[in-house]
This record gives structure tokens, C-alpha cells and sequence, in this order.
């Protein structure tokens, strides 16, 4: 006779502490003894005095219950404002910082241990928090609403780890009454307008409008989140002098970003085609288009397909055929590449930056150790690590040399001269096969231009004069 379980309805806080291996091998004692600190003199009281309860405790983490969702919340915003006090004089290198997730669900209990749902959602969100930083479910916020003023900025539905249905996502901003994105915007007295369409097959994809001005039309590349992009020094410099000139238009790619995770069409058609869903969506009938990177080949496609809507073609470190089909690509290349997949399965997701590393020091070699980091940590939270390697495999089919001598829009072609991520040779090669493209090559080595690099400048002036017709 099968037992009968008793299951009921909780509100679980998952926290760890972001970096734990590294800091440990930094300094394990002191590492303990910080951790143990914080705990008895912040965490624990906290949990407790929110009439919580902690069932499992990790070397660097804990599992706690809470009979009400908004005693989990306020426990939890507790817990990561008074953090932020006691690191405030600590060296970043040495600091103690939580992630937290927040989610209510079903639970079974066995003992003093808890299991379920609930349980293995919040653990997922807690893995995708910023560091200091708080995830919850779109549960948690519905339940919240109306009882703590709350900040919060989606990010999507995600695919969590071991769990077999998309979550709605939500990041706390607990510094301020407003994102961090709509902080630097105010600054700069511009806002953005986010809104949503959704493709032929169903997906959901997020688009921006910001900025005054004629419209620029951007395409989606490699890794990017409509408002975490705003946050990260590598791309703010880039998008307010594009909004300060433009009405700017851009969209995050299917399977990252605020656009849906949990699609089932990666692919370069499926990318185009989105194009045109996000320029019908926005009301744009003739506009310039700039694609960035492996945006460049969907931007030619969508070029050569729509003659008479594109008025401008601006592309920046582009490549019209993928890794795959270059014909200087050899086996050891081939094999390394299928080494690089399989290490993106394992590695993209974790606290560990080395292996997206790899990618930030060809992206931008000369960042400085601030810019790489926040890069990498950009990377983990706008994508999942299957949905980065189905990126690496379609972005290394690409193949559009049969569309450049069909683009008609007059074509700006700028590429950094010593690129290492794209080498300036394949800029040359798409340039030289649309009929009367123009070819600038800038001075710099980082294929994602920083704020510092000798050819930023140059860009934008190229850009600028290009579109108004003075170029």
C-alpha cells in the first residue's frame, strides 16, 4: 500500500555565495570564518526573525521555508541590503556576496528536509542571481504585488536546469526605486520603451525603442539583454551615442535576453524572419539598418530580400560565411570546435568565468579586468548555456555569399584592423562583393568596441555621416 505523503504550499529562499571556489582558494580559512560570521550575525537571525526556517545548509549555502511569501521577500532583501553594508569596506576580491532565489510551489516534507517543485526552482533562480542580487518567479511577484514596493525587471522566460517548463523570471532591484538601466537613461534624458511581438511560430520577442531622431533599425548579435545592456560600460558608451543621434531600435535574438528561452528554432532563417517581425511590429517602413557581428549576415539577408526598405546598410565586424564554411578550416579546427561545445555544456552557467573567458579576451583583448568581468557575467545571465552552444552551431553555418550582390542599399563596411575574434580579412571579402560598398578599417584589436579603443570615435563619425548622406 503506497503511503500517504503529506504535500502543502511554501514559499523556499535558496542562497549561495557567488565566487565560493574561488575565494576558498584564495583563502579557505578566512573564507570560513567570514562566511560563519555573516551567517550568525546577519542570515540566520534574519531567516528566523522572518518566521523562517532553514531545512538544508551547503558548505557556501542554505535552503529555508517560509509559510508566506512576502515574509520570504522582505527576509531576503534584509539579508542582501545588510550585506552590501558589511562589504562595504572590503576589497571586491575578498567580499562575502549572496545570490538569492525566491519561489513558492508544492513541497513534500521528509523529516526536517524539504522536497519538490518549489524547492527546485528556487535553487535554479538563486543560480541565475546576480551577485548580491535577488531572482523570483512570476508566483512570488503576482503574490507580492500590492504588499511590498517592489522594483523589479523581467527577464524572461528561462530555461532552468533540470526543469521541465519555462520560468518567467523576475530580477529585484533593491539600491533604488528604479532599474539601474532607467537610472543612466534619466541621466542622459532619454527612456526606453520596451514592447513584445511574436513570430510566425509563436515565440515572444522583445524589442526597445529609445533615443530621438531619425529611426536606426540594430540588429541582434551574439549575447544581449535589452536592459542589462545598459549596465555594462562595453555597450552603454555605444548605445547613447546611438540614441543621442537616432530613434534606436533593437530587439534581443530568440532564446536570450527578454525574447523567450524555450524555442524550439534556432536558425538563420528563423533569425531573419524575425527581423521582419520586430520592423513590422515597430510601424517601420524605411529605415537604416546596422548589424553587428554575426548580425551582419542576417542584416545582408534581410537587405537583399527587402530592397526598398532599407535605405542605409551599415556593418560592423561581419563575416558573410561561418566557421564551418571557410575553406581554411582545418581538422584540428574542427576538433577544437567540437571541444569548445562540449565545454559550453558544462561551463557556461557557472560562477566560474574561465571558459566564458575565452570568448572575452578574443571579444575585447585589451578590456580592463572590470569591463571582462562584467562581459562575463553579461554572457551567463542572458542565455543559457544549450541555448549558447545551438548559437555557436548556427552562427558556424552561416553562409550568405550568394546574397551580396543582391544587397541595392548603398553599404557602409567597417572593421577593427586587428580583430581578434573576426579577422579583418573576411570584412574585406563581404565588402568587396556589394556593389559599390564603402570599406573602413579602424584602428584597435577589440572586435567589441570599448569606450577607450582609438577607432570608437571613428565609428560613430563614419556612421553619423554616412546616414545623413554626407559620408
Amino acid at each position: 500500500m503506497r503511503q500517504h505523503v503529506e504535500r502543502r504550499l511554501a514559499a523556499i529562499l535558496a542562497a549561495d555565495v557567488a565566487g565560493y571556489s574561488k575565494l576558498m582558494a584564495a583563502d579557505e580559512e578566512g573564507t570560513l570564518t567570514s562566511l560563519k560570521a555573516h551567517r550568525r550575525a546577519l542570515s540566520d537571525p534574519k531567516i528566523k526573525q522572518h518566521h523562517g526556517r532553514i531545512f538544508k545548509t551547503t558548505g557556501d549555502g542554505v535552503l529555508a521555508e517560509f509559510p508566506s511569501v512576502v515574509d520570504a521577500v522582505r527576509c531576503a532583501l534584509e539579508i542582501q541590503r545588510g550585506m552590501a553594508a558589511r562589504n562595504a569596506k572590503i576589497s571586491p576580491d575578498r567580499r562575502i556576496e549572496f545570490r538569492v532565489g525566491i519561489n513558492i510551489g508544492d513541497v513534500i516534507q521528509d523529516g526536517g528536509d524539504v522536497f519538490g517543485d518549489g524547492v527546485n526552482v528556487a535553487a535554479r533562480l538563486e543560480g541565475i542571481a546576480p551577485r548580491g542580487g535577488i531572482c523570483i518567479s512570476r508566483q512570488v511577484l503576482d503574490l507580492i504585488e500590492g504588499k511590498i514596493s517592489l522594483p523589479c525587471r523581467e527577464l524572461g522566460r528561462q530555461n532552468l536546469k533540470n526543469i521541465a517548463r519555462p520560468i518567467e523570471v523576475f530580477r529585484v532591484d533593491i539600491d533604488d526605486g528604479r532599474p539601474l538601466a532607467a537610472q543612466v537613461l534619466a541621466k542622459s534624458d532619454l527612456k526606453q520603451e520596451v514592447r513584445y511581438c511574436n513570430a510566425p511560430d509563436g515565440v515572444r520577442l522583445a524589442y526597445a525603442k529609445v533615443g530621438s531622431g531619425p529611426p536606426l533599425v540594430r540588429s541582434a548579435h551574439w549575447m544581449g539583454h535589452l536592459e542589462y545592456d545598459w549596465e555594462l560600460p562595453v555597450f552603454r558608451y555605444r548605445l547613447l551615442e546611438l540614441a543621442k543621434s537616432f530613434t534606436l531600435f533593437r530587439y534581443d535574438a530568440r532564446g536570450n535576453g527578454l525574447s523567450d528561452w524555450d524555442v524550439g528554432d534556432i536558425s538563420f532563417d528563423a533569425w531573419v524572419s524575425d527581423m521582419e517581425t520586430v520592423v513590422n511590429a515597430a510601424g517601420l517602413d524605411r529605415f537604416p539598418l546596422i548589424g553587428f557581428s554575426q548580425g551582419c549576415a542576417v542584416s545582408i539577408a534581410y537587405a537583399a530580400k527587402y530592397p526598398d526598405r532599407v535605405s542605409h546598410l551599415v556593418l560592423y565586424g561581419g563575416f558573410a560565411t561561418g566557421f564551418n564554411k571557410r575553406s581554411n578550416t582545418t581538422a584540428a579546427d574542427h576538433e577544437r570546435w567540437a571541444a569548445m561545445k562540449t565545454l559550453m555544456k558544462l561551463g557556461w552557467g557557472s560562477d566560474d568565468a574561465t571558459f566564458r573567458q575565452l570568448f572575452t579576451s578574443q571579444m575585447m583583448p585589451t578590456a580592463t579586468r572590470e569591463q571582462a568581468d562584467a562581459f562575463n557575467e553579461m554572457q551567463r545571465l542572458s542565455a543559457s548555456p544549450e541555448c549558447a552552444v545551438r548559437y555557436l552551431e548556427t552562427v558556424g553555418e552561416f553562409d550568405v555569399r550568394h546574397l551580396l550582390p543582391q544587397v541595392r542599399a548603398p553599404t557602409l563596411v567597417m572593421h577593427v584592423r586587428d580583430d581578434a575574434r573576426v579577422p579583418i580579412a573576411l570584412g574585406r571579402e563581404m565588402a568587396a562583393s556589394i556593389a559599390n560598398a564603402r570599406f573602413v578599417a579602424l584602428p584597435g584589436k577589440n572586435h567589441v568596441l570599448l569606450e577607450q579603443d582609438p577607432g570608437g570615435a571613428q565609428f560613430f563619425n563614419e556612421l553619423k555621416n554616412f546616414v545623413s548622406g554626407s559620408g
